[in-house]
Formats: structure tokens, C-alpha cells, sequence
């Protein structure tokens, strides 16, 4: 070993020394004797700290120690805060009472997206077949050929909005289910006491017999409480329409106010 070397041990273990007394010190341990050396040192060492981190512990169990000046603070585990998933879409209070605004991003979202698919056809008209119209079917679990599809549509515009339709996300094929389903999760807006707002979907009771029979998505309102809309299965196609104030039965907000 060369001289170097031997002092740089030499050094290396007086300061390993020098840390061990300070240990002791702040854990409270009496002094060592002797100089304690090898692995005798070692499990002193690791005794002093055990002691010294339980006392930290016992006075602050709640607080981590900071950490010194110029090193890192251990990593805290990282739990992500929870968001809206396709199946549940925007999260709802239960049974709160929905009231009228203006859309949100969303709400616009929904409106784009059911503009994009006006002029998809029947094929051959009256059929309630193409290939389009197979693809809004898919958004709706159990959704059977050849049935009027103006739910399915609004079902899968949607989905497709990530603010599916359903308590499971499932879609709905029926318009009276969506009315109920509306009803029981604060979603319903009577037209009788209620505005629209650009993303709403609009159910009507086209026969007057009780029974809502259509729906389609709001993708306009005007000052005077009109508004315009995108229809599945409306003169066998996908259709826009203009409507005066108090001519649907009601709308089903798909996302709060503004959201």
C-alpha cells in the first residue's frame, strides 16, 4: 500500500469515527470506551440509528424529517385523483335537481359530433338498414336490425362524447328508457319549466298519446327559446330540424351546465 493510500484510509476512518460519536451523541448512547472497529462498528452504527430514528418518531410520527440542505426528500406515493371513465362519463349528485344553462365544451362536442353524420341514409330508405346506422347500433347493448334507430343514434353521438347513455353506459334503444332513465339520475328538463342548452338530447311525444316516441341531440338554442337539432331516423335519414319553445316534452342533460 502506498503512502497516499494509507493516509487517504487513514483519513476516511478518522471521519467514520468522528460520525459514530456524533450518533451516539444525539441518540443518547454513553461514549464507547474504545475505538469500536470492524463489524463491531457496523452494528453499533445501525443500533445508534435505530434509536435515533425512533425518537424522531416517537416526538413527530405524523411529520417526515426534511430533508438536509442540497438532498432530496424521499418520494411520497403518488395517488392519481379519480376521473371520469368512459362507462361513467360525468359524475352526477344523485337526485339533484338539473337546471338550465349554457353548454361547455362537451356540450359542443356532442353537437359536433351529431352534425358530422347529417345526410347517412337508409339504404334502401325505410329499410332502418345501412352500414352507417349498423355502426350507431354497436353503442347500444342488445340493439336488434331493422328498428328505428333515432335512439340508437343519440346513443352512440354519445358515446362517442364519452358521456354514454345508461346507468352502465350500456345505450339505451327505447326513447321512454332514456326519458326514465333521465328522470331517475336529475337529468330531466321539462320543456313545461326548462330550457334547453347545446348538447342536451331532445325527446318528443310525436303521437301526443303520453308516450315519447323520438329523440335527437340540441345543437343550437335561440334567444327566443327555439332551438335546432340533429335527428337519427328523420325522414329515413339523419336529419337537422328547427323546433319553437315548448314543442319538445323535455331534454336529457347529458353534462352539467357549462360543462
Amino acid at each position: 500500500m502506498s503512502p497516499v493510500e494509507a493516509a487517504g484510509i487513514a483519513g476516511v476512518w478518522s471521519r467514520v469515527q468522528e460520525i459514530h460519536a456524533q450518533v451516539q451523541a444525539a441518540s443518547g448512547a454513553p461514549p464507547a470506551a474504545a475505538p469500536v472497529q470492524g463489524a463491531a462498528f457496523a452494528q453499533s452504527l445501525s443500533d445508534a440509528r435505530g434509536a435515533l430514528l425512533g425518537q424522531i418518531g416517537a416526538v413527530a410520527p405524523q411529520t417526515p424529517a426534511a430533508a438536509p440542505p442540497g438532498t432530496q426528500a424521499p418520494m411520497q406515493a403518488y395517488v392519481p385523483p379519480p376521473v371520469a371513465t368512459a362507462t361513467t362519463g360525468v359524475t352526477w349528485p344523485g337526485q339533484a335537481p338539473v337546471l338550465p344553462g349554457s353548454s361547455g365544451p362537451i356540450g359542443q362536442r356532442i353537437a359536433a359530433i351529431a352534425r358530422a353524420e347529417v345526410g347517412v341514409a337508409e339504404a334502401p330508405a325505410g329499410s332502418n338498414e345501412g352500414s352507417r346506422i349498423a355502426q350507431y347500433r354497436t353503442a347500444t347493448e342488445g340493439a336488434m336490425g331493422g328498428q328505428p334507430w333515432c335512439s340508437y343514434f343519440t346513443s352512440w353521438v354519445a358515446q362517442q362524447a364519452g358521456v354514454p347513455v345508461g346507468d352502465r353506459g350500456q345505450g339505451l334503444g327505447w326513447v321512454p328508457d332514456v326519458e326514465k332513465w333521465a328522470e331517475q339520475n336529475g337529468r330531466w328538463v321539462p320543456a313545461s319549466s326548462g330550457t334547453p342548452a347545446v348538447g342536451d338530447l331532445v325527446v318528443f311525444d310525436r303521437n301526443g298519446d303520453g308516450l315519447t316516441d323520438h329523440i335527437g341531440v340540441v345543437t343550437g338554442v335561440r334567444p327566443d327559446g327555439g332551438f335546432e337539432t340533429v335527428e337519427g331516423n328523420s325522414s329515413d335519414a339523419v336529419s337537422t330540424r328547427s323546433y319553437g319553445r315548448g314543442e319538445a316534452t323535455g331534454f336529457v342533460r347529458l353534462v352539467p351546465p357549462g360543462v
